[in-house]
């Protein structure tokens, strides 16, 4: 049996784990506190015992503290382990682009995500898969939540676009590079575009108006640091070596997905069933 062992089963990573244990797969989260069926991250034997048994192991830990905490910890025993390895990364690790196209041969570490750019270099020296993603939306965790909660805005900054990809398309290209070489991997979907032009698409979608604009002045200190970087993310590499293709290819079918899972169900009910002798 395929066994997968996740180091930090978030929201992405639990979607993998999901799939792949609908598809008979065992498959094994750690989470801090061991909530649920996780296992605690610092329960050091019932987790070597895990890596031991994993045929496949995957990290979503980001760095803390500017370390990988997983490498920190586990680091020896990944190295000597026969599984396949993979590192949930980020696109981040590009830094800025001035709205330049990115590919895995651009240079990274810099910006304002160089811990995570070390750890994207430490994993892909032991022979993972880095998979670098861009903004992740999916149910429970989109612009239309956003807007819906009123936690939306919009930016006055001509030019600045981001890339981004439905969680689902991450998990399709995460088990496709089961049968990968280890290396990186950009998993965005084709169209990158302005968070203002999404943001307005959501509430368009919802029949609600858009967000007011806001200063940068006004947002936090993360949320100036993100709207300092504008990059384009291409995923040729991963279409062309995973044989993936993004099944949401621009946040349009991603979100007109998404309204129509939680579009409200109509009052009216359908007509009974004709019965077999009508």
């Amino acid at each position: 049996m395929s066994r997968l062992l996740i180091f930090g089963l978030g929201y992405t990573a639990g979607r993998i784990a999901e799939r792949l244990a609908g598809d008979g797969w065992h498959v094994v989260g750690t989470t801090r506190d061991g909530r649920g069926d996780t296992l605690r991250f610092d329960d050091v034997d019932a987790v070597t015992a895990e890596i031991a048994a994993a045929t496949h192991i995957l990290s979503s830990v980001p760095p803390v503290d500017e370390v990988d905490p997983v490498l920190v910890r586990y680091g020896s025993l990944l190295m000597r382990t026969r599984a396949w390895l993979g590192y949930l990364s980020s696109t981040g690790v590009y830094g800025d682009a001035q709205g330049a196209w990115v590919d895995e041969t651009a240079p990274t570490g810099g910006g304002r995500r160089s811990a995570r750019a070390a750890a994207d270099a430490d994993w892909l020296a032991i022979g993972a898969r880095a998979f670098r993603l861009p903004g992740i939306y999916g149910p429970g965790r989109s612009p239309l939540d956003r807007v819906r909660q009123g936690k939306a805005h919009r930016i006055e900054q001509p030019g600045q676009v981001f890339s981004r990809a439905h969680v689902d398309d991450i998990v399709s290209g995460v088990i496709a590079g089961f049968d990968a070489p280890a290396g990186a991997y950009n998993l965005a979907d084709n169209v990158p575009a302005s968070q203002n032009d999404v943001v307005a698409y959501a509430a368009m979608l919802l029949g609600m108006p858009a967000p007011p604009f806001v200063t940068l002045e006004q947002l936090s200190a993360m949320g100036r640091g993100f709207y300092k970087e504008n990059r384009r993310v291409a995923n040729g590499k991963a279409k062309r070596v995973l044989g993936w293709t993004p099944a949401w290819p621009d946040y349009r079918a991603g979100l007109r997905a998404l309204s129509a899972m939680t579009r409200p169900i109509p009052d009216s009910t359908a007509p009974a069933t004709a019965k077999a002798d009508q």
